[in-house]
């Protein structure tokens, strides 16, 4: 039977036809701004989502970092989610390379930071002890709340509380797309409010590298030094940035409006999830307590869940069928759908949990300790 990975959507495989955009590819020396491809690319990212300017980068975590290297000074500080990606999940590049500090504040169940709580994080910059504020940051979608998608309005509320701090906001849009698709909403409308977005090619749009930052032209200038300064300058990646004019296309090979499929393939997972014996809701941000899952607050492609089961067996009696998930935090089990796993793929899942469930000895569930995945 072939492995059907739901770890995560960066296991995606690229498409034919980013197969062949990337063996066809004119390149150039990036550094130089010599590629073609890659200026392309930038153009278009910085074009759908209504900004200036875009920087094609190796990763989600090197935009984040360059767009912090952009925005802030050394001894400043970023309000964010205590919970974000950016906070617990990039190695404290915030610290060690950026030099910044982190405010965290309480993720809530829809992904969202309280506004109220936002404004009141900011430090006051008369007082000598404190750090400056010198950012808001938000994650869309919201891995931790089960990829709940931020909207418009909330993000637009966000951006007016940091802008009137004198600060702007950076979206960390992994799975910016997904949000997009969710919601049906315009990407233009989505990262209207922000003065940054970084959004990731190698998740459910099946690129195999990169990831794009947008803003202004002087922002993303900024940027780019900071591309520089970490060791992000490339040469011919046209080669990559190939798969990612092919994932951002409008035509038949894009690869946005499929993640339509992705949402209804982990809502089913997670209907089929709910009815089992044995699956409870997850804890931390993604569902209060410990009832039965919820399949309505699977919004996008992430399904969390907790099993009355020791969780490492049952990750491996589902290995055994070639079925693979991953732990994720608070002694959570995280199933991710993409390009690559099929309705047919789901029901084939769903046969394998509950064998996977029958086959492993009922014990309590517990809190779990934390376990960093992208």
């Amino acid at each position: 039977m072939p492995l059907i990975d739901l770890r995560s959507d960066t296991v995606t495989k690229p498409t034919p036809a980013m197969r062949r955009a990337m063996a066809e590819a004119e390149v150039g020396d990036d550094v130089f701004g010599d590629d073609p491809t890659v200026n392309a690319l930038e153009e278009r990212a910085a074009e759908l989502l209504g900004k200036e300017a875009g920087l094609f980068v190796a990763s989600g975590t090197m935009g984040n970092l360059v767009a912090q290297l952009a925005h802030l000074g050394r001894g400043q500080e970023t309000i964010a989610g205590r919970e974000h990606h950016l906070v617990i999940d990039e190695a404290a590049g915030h610290a060690v390379i950026v030099g910044t500090s982190i405010r965290s504040l309480e993720d809530r169940p829809d992904g969202t930071m309280d506004p109220a709580e936002i404004d009141a994080a900011f430090r006051d910059p008369s007082d000598p002890h404190e750090p400056i504020s010198g950012l808001v940051t938000i994650e869309n979608t919201h891995a931790h709340s089960m990829g709940q998608p931020l909207t418009a309005e909330y993000t637009r509320q966000v951006a007016d509380i940091a802008h009137a701090h004198g600060v702007p906001l950076h979206i960390d849009g992994a799975r910016f797309w997904n949000a997009v698709v969710a919601q049906g909403v315009r990407p233009s409308d989505l990262a209207g409010p922000a003065d940054t977005v970084t959004f990731c090619l190698s998740k459910g749009l099946a690129c195999p590298v990169g990831s794009l930052v947008v803003g202004t032209r002087d922002v993303i200038w900024r940027a780019r030094r900071g591309r520089k300064l970490v060791g992000g300058g490339m040469r011919q990646v046209g080669i990559l940035a190939a798969a990612g004019l092919v994932a951002l296309s409008d035509g038949p090979d894009g690869t946005i409006e499929r993640l339509a499929e992705d949402h209804t393939n982990a809502r089913r997972l997670a209907e089929a999830l709910s009815q089992m014996d044995g699956i409870v809701a997850a804890g931390g941000t993604a569902q209060p307590g410990l009832g039965p899952l919820d399949p309505k607050r699977v919004r996008t492609n992430f399904v969390l869940f907790k099993v009355q089961r020791d969780r490492a067996a049952f990750l491996e009696a589902l290995r055994a069928r070639d079925v693979l998930m991953v732990e994720y935090p608070h002694g959570q089990v995280r199933a991710v759908t993409h390009y690559g796993v099929t309705a047919d793929d789901i029901e084939t899942t769903i046969a394998a949990t509950r064998a996977a469930l029958a086959e492993t000895s009922p014990r309590p569930v517990t809190p779990g300790s934390l376990v960093a995945t992208a």
